[in-house]
């Protein structure tokens, strides 16, 4: 099949240095950005100007500056024994490695991945294009699908002026036979919000390269850019939501079974340095905080504090109590026997696989109260029998 082309009226302006990805320009659509990310990304750039400019002169120095007594031969003599001398030469490199990677990751989709196309997985390429017109991308960016091999993840790149978006094969699968098509139109539309929030620029991939190594700034950028993409998916698909929490944190298949309150509430609960710490040295929002964010859309999500309020009481113990508080074995067997599920047969359900007819939905658990209710004594007389 052959796609025309539209009419030269009906295409907008191609992308260019200065114009962004979007009819909305460099900035994107301001509300779905993080308020933290565009002073982050004024830090950051600051911090590279000054990287690279100060690699570069200090590369200048050592060459223009042979002699090897005073300042200058002290300083050669101690790059070389920490062995920085390389890495520290290399950084007036930095800006021709970032292209020339670019180039190389998005020449290996073309030449090893499955292409989406109005003919390829039409279904997912109609969510990446609804996704392109929904944010006002002056182009459709590409989609590819490549093998996950148990692995769940996707991720958004570009090269030149060209953008695309890969699926692994894996997390595809939960818009086909797993059948939850919501959760992988929230994965694509947060794909595709890198690319329309200008994430994969050249210019911000650069930037990101170099404050990787500066502490706490460089994580802290990447995580404010992933809850902007997350507002990008849940402004197309915030049924999904529960099933793509569920899905990072179990899985695709027992993804089904993660009840997205009690993930977002221990947000609240588990808290504690080291708790924050994990959070401050990664590149994605932990998933108890990102849950949280997407669950309460009073904010458009969190980054270096927790949330405070809870929307309900912790059913199992809290990491940061103290362990003289933790209940028994004997304890919590006697709370099993006493209780249920809010949702029956939830508890004989370990996952969701294809071909399979479950008679509770897969929402009626992802969303229900999380506390157990006590048995009345029907229930007791039926499970004594």
């Amino acid at each position: 099949m052959t796609v025309s082309p539209p009419a030269p009226s009906s295409v907008p302006e191609r992308p260019r240095v200065f114009n962004g990805s979007t009819t909305h320009g460099p900035r994107g659509i301001r509300p779905l950005r993080h308020p933290a990310e565009i002073p982050l990304l004024w830090v950051s750039t600051a911090v590279t100007a000054t990287g690279i400019l100060a690699g570069l002169a200090l590369a200048v120095w050592l060459i223009t500056v042979p002699d090897s007594t005073g300042l200058a031969g002290n300083v050669r003599n101690y790059l070389v024994s920490t062995g920085t001398t390389k890495n520290l030469l290399a950084i007036p490199l930095l800006p021709l490695s970032v292209w020339i990677l670019r180039a190389f990751l998005y020449a290996r989709q073309r030449a090893r991945s499955v292409q989406m196309s109005p003919t390829q997985f039409p279904e997912g390429y109609r969510m990446v294009v609804e996704a392109a017109a929904r944010f006002g991308m002056r182009r459709v960016p590409d989609a590819y699908v490549v093998l996950g091999n148990g692995v769940v993840n996707a991720f958004a790149a570009g090269h030149g002026f060209r953008r695309f978006v890969v699926v692994q094969s894996d997390l595809f699968e939960i818009g086909g036979s797993a059948r939850d098509p919501e959760a992988l139109r929230f994965v694509i539309s947060h794909e595709v919000g890198h690319l329309a929030a200008g994430h994969v620029s050249y210019w911000r991939t650069l930037i990101l390269q170099v404050v990787e190594f500066v502490p706490l700034l460089g994580r802290a950028l990447s995580r404010a850019q992933e809850y902007t993409a997350d507002n990008h998916g849940y402004d197309i698909a915030p049924a999904g939501v529960p099933g793509v929490m569920g899905l990072l944190g179990a899985g695709k298949y027992l993804g089904a079974q993660v009840n997205l309150h009690a993930l977002a509430d221990r947000a609240v609960y588990e808290h504690g340095v080291w708790v924050h710490l994990v959070q401050w040295v990664a590149t994605h929002p932990i998933l108890t905080w990102r849950a949280y964010a997407l669950r309460d859309r009073r904010s458009p999500g969190r980054l270096m504090a927790r949330p405070k309020a809870a929307w309900y009481p912790p059913v199992s113990p809290v990491g940061r109590a103290s362990s003289a508080s933790w209940p028994s074995p004997a304890q919590v067997l006697s709370v099993l026997r006493s209780t249920r599920v809010r949702v029956p047969g939830a508890e004989e359900q370990f996952g969701r696989y294809p071909g399979v007819t479950y008679a509770v939905g897969p929402n009626a658990l992802r969303l229900a109260d999380p506390v157990p209710v006590p048995l009345d004594s029907s229930d007791r007389g039926g499970a004594a029998g």
